[in-house]
């Protein structure tokens, strides 16, 4: 299973898009550097331009030179822009407040066509869980950046994506997966940073500020967007768009514990456990109680890798694909049972012993930090949130975000408010928008090259990664936009 998410297949794409552009510095004097950080400080200010596509005909082209990139004009639209990628190292704190620094992107919209003049909207953007230590989304050679720069810098809206503590250069020898209070923060000091940087790169921000994120990043955009609607003096949300996000960690957990094993889980379950041992210091004693002996030494380091990938993790033994060793959860839906039974049985990574201590425990540490960071409770949007997701998705179950959307209206949030869309109903996306989503599941399942041994498996494995991300980020930027042609 094919895991490494919201990583849609553009990196040849973008390949060629960094080679047919120039890049470049902003300044010929050189950027001031922070000496006296703090948190949301940037470190050399203005932040070095990695690479520019001068007109939007030349980013163009540049996508049409690949039928991945073609693929992604058909969803995203002509660009009406050019655009500069911009790299900025900034200061954050870790999971346990510790400081730190973290790195990111600033994609600034260029030319002359209306879209890209003017005061523009800024896109704050959470990305996908990936192993590497080295991702960098401030790259046009990143597959997630190249989609973000289409859908989004090339129509006209200055983007600002961390890579998150932990990744690329960042100092913190570990990521702080899914805490929704440290990863909001980087995603707020990521946004002071990029704001500082504004006025040296050519970055002109109007007062419209839109959030989303996939997958790992659809928690981490809404965990900032109820962050920032607790500093109303500093922040203002205009609306935000969480895609595919485990929000509902609570019973997320729950059903993984009770053997509903969700695809990729020997992955995410080490980087959880890491990161909230990390930040609080009492899921367990020693990885010995956790692990199984093959797999215990160095797992606390093993994620994210500056060596490894999601596939290489599994075919040199660091990692199995099986969580349990028994007992899945049996549902009566073959698709789902199917789906369970592949997560369990042996060699499997963690141990039954850990297993039954954290069921038998209400009071675990491990529920306690699940509900810390559980986006369903606590809150409710006071502006549009629209939650994008696929209903067969195998990696998030989709439930994440029906608990999310009845949570928030059951607390009074109104109707229009909370929007869902989900890619299999077209009374949420339209005919349209439902209807090409079936016809890519389609072509996926008819591919010779595609990974799977059946069609039914060819899509399963491309759903989450590869699949639901570009028509859903079609779902969102549409909800944007008429969020900002009503002048909400």
């Amino acid at each position: 299973m094919k895991v490494r998410l919201a990583n849609i297949a553009l990196g040849a794409a973008f390949s060629v898009l960094v080679a047919a552009c120039g890049g470049g510095g902003d300044v010929a004097t050189g950027p001031a550097i922070s000496l006296t950080p703090e948190r949301g400080d940037i470190v050399a200010n203005p932040p070095p331009m990695l690479t520019s596509f001068s007109t939007a005909a030349e980013f163009s082209a540049a996508l049409n030179a690949t039928a991945t990139g073609r693929n992604l004009l058909a969803l995203a639209g002509t660009p009406k822009c050019g655009i500069n990628f911009h790299y900025m190292t900034y200061y954050t704190v870790g999971g346990a407040a510790e400081q730190t620094k973290a790195t990111g992107g600033i994609m600034v919209p260029t030319g002359t066509d209306p879209a890209c003049t003017g005061p523009r909207p800024v896109l704050l953007y959470g990305h996908g869980t990936t192993v590497e230590k080295g991702y960098n989304i401030a790259s046009p050679a990143n597959g997630e950046a190249g989609l973000l720069a289409a859908f989004y810098a090339a129509q006209g809206w200055i983007v600002v994506a961390p890579n998150y503590a932990g990744y690329d250069a960042s100092d913190l020898p570990y990521h702080p997966y899914l805490n929704a209070e440290q990863q909001s923060n980087d995603m707020i000091d990521a946004l002071r940073a990029a704001r500082k940087a504004f006025p040296n790169i050519g970055a002109n921000a109007s007062n419209k500020l839109f959030i989303t994120g996939y997958s790992q990043g659809g928690h981490v955009a809404m965990a900032t967007h109820k962050a920032m609607q607790a500093l109303p003096t500093e922040f203002s949300v205009t609306a935000s768009g969480p895609m595919s996000g485990p929000y509902s960690l609570t019973k997320f957990a729950q059903t993984v514990f009770a053997g509903g094993v969700n695809a990729g889980a020997t992955i995410f379950f080490p980087m959880l456990m890491t990161s909230y041992q990390r930040s609080y210091g009492n899921i367990y004693a020693s990885v010995n109680d956790v692990y199984e002996a093959a797999y215990a030494t160095g797992i606390e380091t093993l994620i994210p890798s500056p060596t490894l990938t999601t596939t290489t993790l599994v075919t040199t033994g660091r990692l199995p694909t099986r969580l349990w060793a028994n007992n899945p959860l049996v549902t009566g839906d073959p698709s789902l049972d199917a789906l369970f039974a592949a997560g369990v049985g042996t060699p499997n990574l963690v141990k039954t012993s850990f297993r039954q201590a954290v069921l038998a425990n209400p009071g675990h540490p491990v529920w306690v930090a699940a509900a810390r960071n559980d986006l369903t409770t606590g809150w409710t949007p006071t502006r549009p949130m629209a939650m994008c997701f696929g209903a067969q998705d195998p990696v998030v179950f989709g439930s994440n975000t029906a608990e999310a959307a009845a949570a928030f209206r059951g607390r009074g949030a109104p109707a229009a408010l909370i929007n869902v869309f989900n890619l299999e109903d077209a009374t949420t996306v339209g005919p349209a928008l439902a209807g090409a989503f079936a016809a890519a599941k389609n072509a996926t399942a008819m591919d010779p090259s595609a990974p799977g041994a059946s069609p039914a498996e060819k899509v399963l494995q491309a759903y989450h990664g590869g699949l639901v991300p570009p028509f859903c980020n079609v779902a969102v930027r549409t909800f944007f936009q008429q969020v900002l042609a009503s002048g909400q």
